[in-house]
């Protein structure tokens, strides 16, 4: 079969995204911040927790679970890619990251505040399984797609991923909302046992709608299983890192790439509580506002794509990195929920154009004729988890030595301030290969 821009081929492909953006909407958006801000408290109602035995502020734990994963695909990642690429093996890992992510999600049903522990760390290997997945299903894109159709073709997968996460989302939310419709009662929503279900429906989503993209997708060139795989592995990515060092536009992006994207995924994720605890947006008004998010990041992602096309990549994201830049601005002096309102909306804006336009770009840069692809995104993969490390960790720590989560959101201006200044060291081409 040919995959080079083959339409079935690319709409397989985007189901991956329809099955995996349930996680980001579901649970690190919507749901699960919301049921976790009212389940993890002190047995007197503070914001106080045990976890494993240290008392924490439950927003910190919250911020340093999500630091933990991201570290661990710090590690792993870079490993586990060189192996695949290596061996051949790229739809099998990730398959295996595909289904511990689905699995942990649907474990969260057992979340009571007796469990905090245990789902902490299933939280945490939901964060993993998602991103270790990430990684390889990116490395798809040169594979499936000729390089002018890149951004086309990774705009199509954040429309896919806004489109099904949502579609799932307003499923669980009336089932909490109208739990009579579903044939249990208002008690059960009280009760989070709602909330719980919804959980387990991510899980099963996940798994359901990934076979899709597993079936269609180019097979694995599997070579015989070898004891010194990870040995020639580690060799395989130390030539990556050599390759990327010499490509002096690629480092400047992926430097740049860091930058904003660290005040990007903290904002991303820590949306919800800043909404609860700084300005007390009703629950049914702040999840309104985010379905409205996701639904004006269907259009964000073509827009990302249609200034690239007009201006080239670098122009393209240097309007992307500004907009967000105003998020935390207005955010800081944001005291109203109309003002709330407003931002949100900018963030759907520019939310799925910078994550599509971001991962394209990076596309466009790997060099011509690189088999080993999964390597070269695990490098992106590994700025990414070590951004929202980085990111997620100082707004946490801010937040344990304040109290306010206001001092954390003045570092993420100076986080797009720097991004958009190095982002101008990169001259905007459409295409790089020419360089």
């Amino acid at each position: 079969m040919n995959f080079i821009n083959n339409k079935k081929i690319w709409n397989a492909w985007s189901m991956y995204d329809w099955a995996n953006s349930v996680h980001n909407l579901v649970i690190t958006t919507v749901i699960f911040p919301i049921y976790y801000h009212a389940t993890a408290v002190g047995i007197d109602g503070s914001d106080k927790v045990l976890f494993f035995g240290f008392e924490v502020n439950n927003n910190s734990l919250y911020s340093f679970t999500i630091s933990a994963a991201a570290m661990t695909l710090v590690f792993l990642s870079p490993i586990l890619t060189s192996i695949a690429d290596y061996s051949g093996r790229r739809k099998m890992f990730m398959k295996f990251f595909c289904y511990l992510g689905a699995a942990s999600c649907a474990y969260f049903y057992f979340f009571t505040k007796e469990s905090l522990n245990s789902v902490m760390i299933a939280f945490g290997l939901s964060i993993v399984g998602w991103g270790g997945s990430i990684v390889f299903y990116n490395s798809y894109i040169p594979q499936i797609a000729t390089e002018d159709n890149f951004d086309k073709l990774s705009a199509k997968g954040f429309v896919f991923g806004y489109i099904g996460s949502v579609i799932l989302l307003v499923f669980n939310l009336l089932m909490i909302l109208k739990p009579e419709l579903f044939g249990l009662t208002e008690a059960d929503s009280k009760s989070g046992l709602t909330s719980r279900i919804a959980f387990l429906t991510v899980g099963i989503w996940w798994f359901g709608f990934a076979q899709i993209p597993f079936y269609f997708l180019p097979k694995d060139n599997s070579k015989k299983f070898e004891l010194n795989w990870i040995k020639k592995g580690i060799k395989e990515l130390r030539n990556v890192i050599l390759e990327v060092r010499q490509n002096k536009i690629l480092t400047k992006f992926l430097t740049a790439y860091f930058t904003y994207y660290l005040g990007v995924m903290t904002v991303i994720y820590v949306a919800t509580l800043f909404a609860e605890d700084e300005l007390k947006i009703p629950r049914d008004g702040l999840i309104a506002t985010l379905l409205v998010i996701q639904l004006v990041a269907i259009p964000g992602s073509y827009l990302a794509s249609y200034l690239s096309r007009k201006f080239g990549n670098s122009i393209a994201l240097r309007i992307q990195v500004f907009i967000w830049f105003l998020v935390p601005l207005g955010a800081y002096f944001t005291t109203t929920a109309t003002q709330f309102y407003v931002i949100a909306g900018m963030v759907g804006l520019v939310m799925g154009g910078i994550q599509s336009l971001s991962r394209s770009t990076f596309a466009k840069l790997i060099p011509e004729d690189i088999k080993h692809t999964a390597s070269y995104f695990s490098l992106y993969d590994i700025l990414e988890k070590a951004s929202i490390t980085t990111g997620t960790f100082i707004f946490g720590y801010l937040n344990a030595i304040t109290g306010s989560m206001r001092t954390s959101i003045l570092f993420l201006m100076v986080a797009f301030f720097l991004g958009f200044l190095l982002l101008m060291r990169i001259p905007s081409k459409t295409v790089y290969h020419d360089k």
